[in-house]
């Protein structure tokens, strides 16, 4: 193929890279305990529609441990160029709404995801069994197209986004509800039954 390869070309040297990542991403965490001592986790791996793999880790931290460092704000640029950039590249939400109506997270009029998010002085904790973070009112920053301010920016751990450079939204799951997300990352591979019928001969195909 002649020119530059889109990744979606390219499966075998995406997955790859995506495992080694992703076992570099577990070592930090069970490992190195970045966020603390984990009693137990769990992962799924997903393939998105057009090939891209993406994971799902559900980690439970001893009595002892807590995250700290979950930001839902736009880094100060002055103060650290690479993770604005980082975090303006791989952490902002659409934007959707009256911006861009026909984005795919907008169902009935209103963003699915709950963006864009409330200004907040400081993080309320166990709302709806999330906490929600404290997001100041800035200046907005041009992001290609749109100018964005901190409604608008996927939580994210400063760390985690420097070392990897990619799309990591960090939570903290505040209720024993989220025990709903186990189910959630457990729930198994799309599967679909495929009838093809050619001439007088039947295939049943389940994939």
């Amino acid at each position: 193929m002649q020119g530059r390869e889109r990744s979606e070309y390219r499966p075998d040297i995406v997955v790859r890279v995506f495992k080694m990542k992703l076992s570099q991403l577990l070592d930090d965490f069970i490992k190195r305990k970045v966020f603390g001592c984990v009693t137990s986790y769990i992962y799924v791996i997903e393939f998105q529609k057009r090939g891209l793999p993406h994971c799902h880790i559900l980690l439970t931290l001893d009595s002892s441990s807590k995250i700290k460092f979950v930001s839902a704000e736009l880094p100060n640029i002055n103060v650290n160029r690479r993770l604005f950039e980082i975090v303006t590249k791989c952490m902002v939400h659409g934007p959707c709404g009256i911006i861009n109506p026909n984005a795919p997270c907008m169902k009935d009029g209103e963003c699915s995801k709950q963006f864009p998010k409330a200004f907040r002085q400081e993080t309320e904790e166990n709302v709806n069994d999330y906490p929600v973070y404290k997001i100041w009112c800035i200046e907005p920053v041009r992001v290609g197209k749109h100018y964005i301010d901190n409604h608008w920016i996927i939580p994210y751990n400063p760390w985690l986004s420097k070392k990897y450079n990619a799309h990591i939204n960090v939570e903290v799951c505040a209720s024993v509800k989220s025990v709903k997300y186990l189910y959630y990352v457990c729930k198994g591979h799309d599967a679909a039954s495929i009838t093809l019928k050619m001439m007088t001969v039947l295939i049943m195909m389940r994939f």
